[in-house]
């Protein structure tokens, strides 16, 4: 194998395709990355198992030459060292020729690294997926609608079902569910797709799709999204992108969602964060970073938090309404900071339907998206 290749475009790709590669794998040949040329162009792939991302450097992009010289071949590289080396190197381009015994000479101006690698043979195969469920989407769409739900996922494989968001489709409707069991987040969105195309409880691990959003681009360009029972690919320009499919079923969480509120408020989404992070400041010293909300005769709101080793901060807020009962609840305070944060609603509405019950979160202009947060029970 030997070819020349603009050293940025390397850089990119490498960048790209490391998002799989775990240096915790106990298969020595996954902490690589696999090269393999042609005389098409250059296809990199990285994988950790739950995740595979491959990409394709063509020779010629927009009429201008990126790869010269090719000479086929294939060999795996450790992604540590190859990403570092081609990164430091000089120049605008980069020699990369194979040498006997699984070596490579790596050539940039006046530097040369020698790097051993590993048979491209012993690197498992990427899945051969039928594309029967073809789902298209706007690519900033489900960048937004992944940053809406991830943080919700369970971080621990007590339930492994719920460290996945579970993906639905039916009517054209498409819906992400997140649970860790304390709380909840649902973002739906009416998309374009097929008539035929309908899915539920695709449960997809929340650690993989926060690594495809980090590879889509903030525009409206269409990716095309293939499910089968067990894996999803992802389609990015000249990006693939596959994820396994959680086993199990998701649990059905629209039974928790309170349909009633017995009190009702409409707050400044900016302001009432600001106000939740300075209470956090003590009450995150605590076990359970426990804030407090009282509503006052005068329709003011209060939210305080009291940690007694350290002290105790009172926050009043007025919101843009305040109906219903008089209400005092306690709940986790980073539970409601990563749901404001993915409120993209300068006013949001929550409905509580008691001390002790789940609230909701809503943007007050958008009936898209939902948070769902239970309380947590004090002496206070």
């Amino acid at each position: 194998m030997e070819f020349i290749i603009q050293r940025d475009s390397l850089i990119n790709t490498i960048a790209t395709v490391s998002k799989a590669v775990s240096s915790r794998t106990t298969i020595p040949v996954l902490t690589g990355i696999k090269l393999v040329a042609s005389t098409e162009g250059i296809i990199l792939t990285g994988s950790d198992s739950d995740i595979s991302i491959e990409e394709f450097i063509p020779v010629e992009k927009e009429g201008e030459v990126i790869i010269d010289l090719i000479e086929p071949g294939s060999i795996v590289l450790p992604s540590r060292y190859f990403g570092e080396i081609i990164r430091k190197l000089p120049g605008d381009q980069v020699k990369i020729k194979t040498n006997d015994h699984l070596t490579i000479t790596i050539t940039a101006g006046k530097s040369e690294f020698n790097l051993n690698g590993m048979d491209a043979a012993d690197y498992p195969r990427l899945p051969q997926i039928e594309e029967n469920r073809v789902l298209s989407l706007p690519s900033d769409l489900l960048k937004t609608m992944i940053r809406q739900t991830a943080f919700a996922v369970a971080t621990t494989e007590t339930r492994p079902i719920l460290t996945g968001i579970m993906w639905k489709l039916m009517d054209s409707e498409l819906t992400f569910v997140a649970t860790d069991s304390h709380r909840l987040t649902m973002r739906e969105a009416v998309v374009e797709s097929p008539d035929h195309l309908t899915f539920e409880n695709v449960v997809i691990p929340g650690k993989s799709l926060v690594e495809l959003s980090k590879i889509l681009l903030d525009d409206s360009r269409l990716v095309d999204i293939v499910i089968t029972d067990n894996q999803i690919l992802v389609k990015i320009d000249h990006i693939l992108f596959y994820s396994r499919v959680l086993d199990g079923t998701f649990p059905d969480t629209s039974r928790i969602i309170p349909k009633n509120g017995k009190t009702l408020m409409n707050l400044n989404t900016k302001e009432f964060l600001g106000a939740i992070e300075r209470a956090s400041l003590l009450a995150r010293e605590g076990k359970n970073n426990v804030v407090n909300l009282v509503t006052r005769d005068d329709n003011s709101v209060e939210v305080y938090s009291v940690t007694p080793e350290v002290g105790k901060v009172i926050e009043e807020v007025n919101p843009v309404s305040l109906e219903g009962e008089p209400l005092r609840i306690a709940f986790n305070a980073k539970y409601m900071i990563d749901a404001l944060r993915a409120v993209d609603s300068e006013i949001i509405e929550i409905s509580f339907t008691g001390a002790m019950s789940p609230f909701i979160i809503r943007p007050s202009d958008y009936n898209k998206i939902l948070h769902l947060i239970l309380p947590v029970r004090t002496n206070q």
